[in-house]
């Protein structure tokens, strides 16, 4: 009998619809290929769940999730929900989330895969061969830190973000991180803003502090806006960054340019057990929800990375990856990834998702890029 696993599907707003059941189909596939079934079901979350639940994260979702090994999402927000008050958009379900499972640790890779050197912004001199992962923290900093609002001070509105962490959750991320690291290149680069910010000060401590305990990885520290350019100027300096929830959610949308679009970075979010909520950073496009013209890749390479750290089913990892990088030599190309003057066949989302099947079924989708 083959083994079960039970996979939470939220499709979410915009093209998260489109491109969810191209990634459940290649990852439906990819299990199979393991003699494992794959078990799905779908739930509301963001605008979808405002409009039919009245509220972006409802009861139901949240006991679907945690009740699954691990969650596949697509993406949240649009204009249509954008003049509601700020706790009610469809993005506080998305963080509701996060913190309701502890998902304290986003890594996002930034891989650049050969075929698309020329889709990047930078030269392709100086983005071949690119592989980043930025791990984010990501249920503390100014995001949660309290206090928060917009108040009324001297008859005048007054908006408040708090940007606070504690010891422990600087700790347990930078561990997460070295030991990536470890794992990879073994250089670690910790961004902050030490010198204006005392959070991030202690930030620097913190990580400083763990060095010793891990000898074989060589660690650095940068200023975020040092680290944005870096970025852009010499990226392939990085291996693992590791930083705040702020810091790194604008530093991971910089890195997905030096992929060739934000529609190929996919995205892990995990507990401390293991359990992930994955999804494609790119967010809901709205603009182009509903015409066939989504990037389903990122939502795959999504799929590949919950077999990679829920699962633990490398080799269904490296069979997505493979049909990625498939399909990408066979020069299949949606539209944001389609540079001027390459021979490239330009497809849709369906079609993309049709051939990364093929690729799967054959020979050409065995082997990771």
């Amino acid at each position: 009998m083959s083994e079960v696993r039970k996979i939470a599907v939220l499709p979410g707003d915009g093209i998260g619809p489109e491109v969810m059941p191209v990634a459940v189909a290649a990852l439906r596939t990819a299990l199979q290929r393991q003699g494992v079934y794959l078990e799905t079901e779908e739930g509301l979350i963001g605008g979808c769940a405002i409009d039919a639940a009245g509220g972006p994260l409802p009861a139901e979702t949240q006991e679907l999730c945690a009740a699954a090994d691990a969650v596949l999402l697509g993406a949240v927000g649009g204009p249509k929900w954008e003049a509601l008050p700020m706790q009610q958009r469809p993005e506080k379900g998305l963080l509701g989330l996060r913190s309701g499972l502890q998902l304290f640790a986003n890594l996002r890779p930034a891989l650049l895969f050969a075929p698309l050197a020329d889709a990047s912004s930078l030269k392709p001199a100086l983005v071949s061969g690119l592989d980043i992962l930025i791990v984010r923290e990501l249920t503390g900093g100014i995001y949660f830190g309290e206090p928060r609002g917009v108040f009324l001070e001297n008859n005048e509105r007054v908006g408040v973000n708090t940007y606070r962490y504690s010891e422990h959750e600087i700790e347990r991320i930078a561990r997460v991180a070295f030991d990536l690291a470890g794992k990879r290149r073994r250089r670690l680069c910790s961004v902050d803003k030490a010198n204006v910010l005392e959070a991030t000060d202690l930030w620097r401590q913190v990580v400083s502090g763990l060095a010793s305990e891990y000898p074989e990885v060589a660690l650095s520290h940068m200023y975020v806006d040092n680290a944005g350019m870096q970025l852009v100027r010499a990226p392939k300096q990085f291996d693992v960054i590791v930083t705040g929830n702020m810091f790194g959610d604008i530093l991971s949308d910089v890195a997905a340019m030096l992929t060739g679009s934000l529609g190929m970075l996919p995205s892990a979010s995990l507990a401390a057990d293991g359990f992930g909520l994955y999804e494609p950073v790119h967010g809901s496009a709205p603009d182009i929800a509903g015409q066939d013209r989504a990037n389903p890749l990122a939502t795959v390479l999504s799929a590949a990375m919950l077999c990679r750290y829920s699962l633990n089913l490398p080799g269904a990892a490296a069979a997505l990856e493979g049909a990625v990088d498939a399909v990408l030599r066979q020069g299949l190309r949606t539209a944001d990834i389609a540079a001027e003057g390459q021979g490239v066949e330009l497809v849709g989302t369906q079609a993309m998702g049709e051939a990364l099947l093929a690729a799967l079924e054959s020979s050409a989708g065995g082997e990771a890029p």
